[in-house]
């Protein structure tokens, strides 16, 4: 198994393979698995003091803020998957 890397804005890479999800910050229990993770250390903030337009959730139970769409994201993975396959 060959290890994706993914662009998650600003230059921050995660790697693709270890994502469960990726969601928007507006719900009540989503600011509740981040301040959660806040609390445990587990946080990673890659916004650059930018507002946080996606919630990346990992296996490793770290959650990642990014300041790029998650659609963004997602079409990022999907354009990796896609380029692996003709490769």
């Amino acid at each position: 198994m060959s290890i994706k890397l993914i662009n998650i804005g600003f230059g921050n890479i995660v790697s693709a393979n270890r994502i469960i999800s990726i969601v928007s910050p507006e719900s009540a229990p989503i600011k509740r698995i981040i301040q959660d993770a806040r609390d445990r250390a587990m946080l990673i903030d890659a916004t650059y003091g930018r507002r946080t337009r996606a919630v990346v959730i990992m296996d490793s139970d770290h959650i990642i803020l990014s300041a790029v769409q998650p659609e963004t994201v997602a079409h990022r993975l999907a354009n990796k998957e896609e380029l692996q396959d003709e490769g």
